[in-house]
């Protein structure tokens, strides 16, 4: 076995130790972490980069008199640590009091039931260097031949990790977590020199095995040859649905409205609607850490919280933000286990893990049905910078196929397509099945809004 999986009794112990240490009216949170890491990338048929990195560390807060020290170690060596702890101490020392500072206790971290997870798979660590390099090389060889109309392959890569995380306070909360993750890609490449398209295909799972090589090629290609031949269409008012791929980048964006740290800076769309209708009564819409398909998820919060399934809409009613122990405390409600950490290097902010909208039944195809013409969009561009999180405007660069009679018709692109996240939200008039698990923090799933403004030529 290798050290990666027997690492985390040490790691438990260690932030005991840290935590043990704690001086009267002193709180001491200790969060440690290891991974390893491998990334292949291929480039014109052979290895571009290759990385097998590893990474350990140690980040500590301590709280005194409403004042927060943070400080972190970048190894397990007990003298670093030791460091570590007391620039910790002295940060503490010359921060600002804080009455909302504090660590949280026990009762709070264990008041849901710890989801039992099952995130981690032994045959990911048995995986040889070897195979994998063999898997990407043989990836990116196969998009290349898959169909004539594909004449290059832009960038093949594979991914994976294994990470294991400890989380030990001063007030009595202890808590352990291990997950492995493996991803491969393709973006294929298809048409000629003067009608170029690029299509991207995927893969994600917590095992090598489970990474689909097949799907990874028909996606690749689908997505990149359908476009070929894309014109400018001509602005009007159009039902738009949007790809999973794209729904997932659009909750991304959305999930800003229902963080507790922007609620609290005036920065949601959202302040004071709490019980108001803000979305059609289609939507129903949840961050899910103990949905284990999800990537993201997780047994308990980064402050140690058990994490549940938190329902921020339900049909079209605003059922509330997502808190860490911090903004709970500002806002005088209670954590809903939304803590998250960038690692041992950072302390607790508030995000999504598993945010998705609850699926319906129907197929992308069904759902447009209804309309005499759907613009389905399979990508987007400028999406961060052209949603404004506080006015909710919404406009962005866009390239998609056009739905009539039941069928794909003619690929479009050169477009943008606008609206208001509200208007958006309350347009919404389907949902399809095909719930798309990918990394990061939010689910895919087609979604079909009745009415946007279609610019072209």
């Amino acid at each position: 076995m290798s050290a990666i999986q027997t690492s985390q009794p040490v790691l438990l112990e260690l932030c005991e130790q840290i935590a043990s240490s704690a001086h009267p009216g002193e709180e001491i949170e200790a969060y440690a972490s290891r991974s390893r890491e491998t990334d292949i990338d291929v480039f014109d048929g052979a290895i571009a980069s290759l990385t097998v990195a590893g990474s350990s560390g140690v980040g500590i807060r301590v709280i005194q008199d409403y004042r927060q020290g943070f400080a972190w170690a970048g190894s397990l060596d007990p003298d670093v640590i030791a460091d570590a702890l007391n620039e910790a101490r002295d940060n503490a020392k010359f921060a600002e009091p804080d009455e909302f500072n504090g660590l949280v206790d026990r009762e709070t971290a264990n008041a849901h039931d710890r989801p039992e997870l099952s995130l981690w798979d032994d045959r990911l660590d048995a995986v040889e260097l070897d195979a994998k390099i063999a898997y990407a090389l043989d990836l990116d060889r196969r998009v290349r031949g898959a169909d004539p109309r594909i004449r290059n392959v832009e960038s093949t890569s594979y991914g994976d990790g294994l990470v294991e995380s400890a989380l030990v306070s001063s007030n009595g909360i202890s808590a352990t977590n291990r997950r492995t993750i493996a991803s491969a890609s393709s973006v294929a490449i298809a048409g000629t020199t003067d009608d170029t398209q690029t299509g991207y295909g995927f893969s994600v799972g917590r095992t090598f095995e489970a990474l689909n090589s097949d799907e990874i090629l028909a996606m690749a290609v689908e997505r990149s040859t359908r476009l070929l031949g894309a014109q400018q269409p001509n602005g009007r008012r159009i039902a738009v649905l949007f790809d999973p791929m794209v729904t997932a980048s659009f909750l991304g964006v959305l999930s800003a409205a229902f963080n507790g740290e922007s609620m609290l800076k005036g920065r949601s769309l959202f302040i004071d609607r709490l019980g108001e209708a803000i979305a059609a009564p289609a939507v129903h819409l949840v961050d899910d850490p103990t949905d284990q398909r999800s990537l993201g998820a997780s047994p308990y919060d980064g402050e140690g919280v058990s994490c549940r399934a938190n329902t921020l809409i339900a049909d079209g009613i605003m059922q509330g933000f997502l808190h860490n122990s911090y903004t709970a405390r500002r806002a005088g409600t209670a954590t809903t286990g939304s803590a998250v950490r960038g690692g041992y290097r950072s302390t607790p902010g508030v995000g999504v893990r598993s945010l998705r909208l609850t699926p319906g039944l129907q197929s992308p195809l069904e759902l447009a049905q209804p309309f005499a013409e759907v613009l389905y969009i399979q990508a987007v561009h400028g999406l961060h910078s052209g949603t404004n999180p506080i006015s909710g405007d919404f406009s962005v660069g866009a390239e998609g196929i056009m739905i009539r009679d039941g069928a794909y018709q003619e690929p479009v692109r050169e477009l943008t397509i606008a609206s208001t996240v509200p208007k958006m939200l309350f347009a919404v008039t389907g949902i399809g099945n095909d719930t798309t698990y990918l990394p990061g923090g939010t689910v895919g799933v087609s979604l079909l809004i009745e009415e946007m403004m279609m610019s072209g030529s």
